[in-house]
């Protein structure tokens, strides 16, 4: 037990550049409390005492502000960082180094007796105020950004943003070690970018055919104003000199 304890206060260590020492992370960190209630309160859930392990839960939330169900499965070195807000349902299962910010969600969608709730792999990162619904799977090393909503299978090694969440490209290696929230790939973003490429090089074709024919075409100024809009917002001002 006590060898247990001792790696939950290096996770915290670890994970959180803000932890100074160990009477500070001890006593001050909710996260790791809400964990240790948790334990208390899946060995009783194990042994069919539901009444006194919800018991045990109820209290923990009321001092940590966190709801761990005491059905949900959790692997070593899990760590809440603030963690006010985060509800983790009861068929929800967590691997090993996982790493839940404030206000997560980890919430069912069925009101059947079944598998409903989450499964998370081993050194899964999930940014503040996400919500992953039902018995989806989040793969290993995946990262899903603050305030997604998670409602399909996330790969292995993907970042997922957005609502509903979609797998992000173009986020390298080194960016996937840590969760970067200023950082975050945004998919819908690069969907408008492609359409508005692939546009501009139609545009310039048929001005290229329309010279040709000597034809001259009226320029829809209101049209061309929300189309600069439009790329001021998603490519900005220096990709679009570029």
């Amino acid at each position: 037990m006590f060898k247990r304890i001792k790696e939950d206060v290096k996770t915290v260590f670890k994970k959180d550049p803000a932890a100074k020492n160990m009477l500070e992370v001890l006593f001050c960190y909710p996260g790791l409390h809400a964990l240790w209630w948790h334990r208390i309160a899946h060995w009783f859930y194990g042994r069919r005492e539901y009444a006194f392990a919800r018991i045990i839960s109820h209290v923990s939330r009321h001092l940590t502000g966190i709801e761990i169900h005491p059905g949900a499965k959790i692997g070593r070195r899990f760590f809440i960082d603030h963690g006010m807000g985060v509800v983790i349902g009861e068929t929800a299962e967590i691997g090993n180094d996982v790493l839940l910010y404030q206000g997560v969600v980890l919430g069912g969608t069925s009101q059947a007796k079944k598998k409903r709730h989450p499964t998370l792999g081993d050194n899964v990162v999930v940014g503040a105020g996400a919500i992953v619904l039902g018995a989806v799977k989040i793969g290993e090393h995946a990262r899903i950004g603050a305030g997604s909503v998670v409602i399909t299978d996330i790969p292995a090694n993907a970042t997922a943003v957005g609502v509903p969440a979609r797998v992000g490209m173009g986020w390298s290696q080194e960016h996937l070690k840590v969760l970067e929230h200023g950082k975050l790939p945004d998919p819908v973003a690069d969907a408008i970018k492609f359409v508005l490429a692939e546009q501009n090089k139609l545009e310039e074709r048929l001005k290229k055919i329309e010279s040709m024919e000597g034809v001259v075409s009226k320029i829809d100024e209101v049209l061309e104003k929300k189309k600069d809009e439009i790329e001021h917002e998603f490519l900005g001002r220096k990709e679009k000199n570029e």
